[in-house]
């Protein structure tokens, strides 16, 4: 039978996925995989959830889509109302999207025509940290400091500078505390706002606790309120991306709410349809919107699908879910005993050289020599046989290379379901055993 799905990789073809169950998927031969990474953290509520399945058929029979050039409908004003009473205090007014990169692309087109509405034009850089990741449209892309996603479209990039990022692991010295290194991590911010002049800087991008590209590393104690800090001092917009981290995921309907600080900008998606339907979202501060409405009235931006009545009706099906089951709670707990059970495991292996995060977002570093921290050759790519391994032993997690500067290191994200019961952690942990066991000795 011809495949003409343009996919992910030209060199095989995944299996064919006919069906979800909670925790697990299933393909077209009945083999089924524990969703230890709820895809790219996307699943939080698993696979078959009822109410979200039934909302979508009530949201579809009654009105399947209203073009917000027209209409606006009542999901979306529901899940906007409902999203802002749940939002660190001054965020106000939220704009639908599609998907991460789309909230991204929004943020900064926002931060953008909020400095052109109220007279500082020359405000257009935009500053964030080596090994993030904000999306993969170009604006989201140049925003990202991940060099193997970015080389090849570097001509298209908008320029961005790009500073250290907050990596307790291996920037962190022996002698400092977990404060002082992250108020030495923030400095670097305002050195680089001063560099390019506070007049010009536009925004600083950041993820409360970084996914993709560096496995679940959290910010230190107090390095977002000083970041916070120096935004303010230079008149400079902080955007917040949890595309990958909110939702509930680190134990938080929004992660930043650990750190106690409220950006100007934050971006959702992923957990908000939890897999159910493609939305995403930008929260933005009440000054932002002010600014637009007293000056030329509308947003200079937009796309076909955003505010989309039946992504949102899932939405709210999900954060119903999230907070009526205290599944907030419940991640924070489970997060708890998955911690406990990876180092449990892997606390004293000798190619694993941290384990971290917060809830259900935890990640592994493996390391070649844990005394010096030195990386894997990325020859070897290590990273791809543990995905390869584990997939066989019915696992779905989450590796990635270029861990440390986007060549070298190797890490694995695991970010399941907020369902999962403490027989599927120790599922997960001893399949991820077993993959892990098998690429090392290959």
């Amino acid at each position: 039978m011809p495949n003409h799905v343009f996919g992910r990789s030209m060199r095989h073809t995944p299996p064919t996925a006919v069906a979800g169950e909670g925790c697990y998927l299933i393909d077209a031969d009945g083999k089924r995989y524990l969703d230890g990474s709820g895809g790219a953290a996307v699943s939080c509520l698993g696979h078959s959830n009822a109410a979200v399945r039934m909302a979508l058929h009530a949201q579809i029979d009654q009105l399947a889509f209203a073009h917000t050039g027209f209409f606006t409908s009542e999901p979306a004003e529901r899940l906007a109302d409902r999203l802002i009473a749940h939002a660190p205090a001054g965020l106000d007014r939220v704009y639908l999207v599609s998907g991460g990169s789309e909230a991204v692309e929004a943020a900064l087109k926002l931060a953008r025509q909020y400095f052109v509405e109220i007279g500082q034009p020359q405000r257009h850089r935009v500053i964030a940290r080596r090994q993030s990741y904000h999306g993969n449209t170009l604006g989201a892309l140049a925003a990202g400091g991940n060099e193997w996603r970015r080389a090849p479209f570097a001509p298209l990039l908008a320029q961005t500078s790009h500073i250290a990022p907050c990596y307790e692991y291996r920037d962190r010295q022996a002698e400092e505390t977990a404060e002082a290194y992250g108020l030495r991590a923030a400095q670097a911010l305002e050195d680089e706002i001063t560099r390019l002049g506070p007049e010009t800087v536009m925004a600083f991008i950041a993820e409360p606790v970084v996914g993709a590209t560096a496995g679940a590393v959290p910010a230190v104690p107090g390095y977002l309120r000083r970041i916070r800090e120096i935004c303010d001092r230079y008149g400079v917009l902080l955007i917040l991306d949890e595309v990958m981290c909110g939702m509930g995921r680190t134990g938080h309907l929004f992660a930043c709410a650990e750190d106690g600080i409220t950006p100007d900008i934050l971006t959702i998606a992923k957990g908000l349809g939890a897999g159910y339907q493609p939305i995403g979202a930008l929260l933005c501060h009440a000054r932002l919107y002010e600014a637009l409405a007293a000056g030329s009235g509308f947003f200079q931006h937009g796309h076909t699908y955003i505010g989309h009545p039946v992504a949102a009706a899932a939405a709210n099906a999900v954060l119903t879910e999230i907070l009526d089951r205290d599944l907030l709670t419940r991640v924070q707990i489970q997060g708890d005993k998955l911690d406990t059970a990876l180092k449990a495991t892997f606390g004293a292996h000798p190619h694993v050289g941290d384990i971290r995060g917060r809830g259900l977002f935890r990640g592994i570093e493996l390391v070649a020599d844990r005394k010096t921290k030195a990386p894997f050759d990325a020859r070897q790519k290590l990273h791809a046989r543990i995905k390869a391994e584990a997939f066989s032993a019915g696992l779905i997690c989450y590796p990635m290379g270029g861990t440390i500067d986007g060549i070298a290191g190797d890490h694995i994200l695991l970010a399941p379901p907020f369902i999962i019961e403490d027989d599927q952690i120790g599922e997960l942990v001893d399949k991820l055993d077993i993959a892990i066991r098998k690429a090392l000795a290959a």
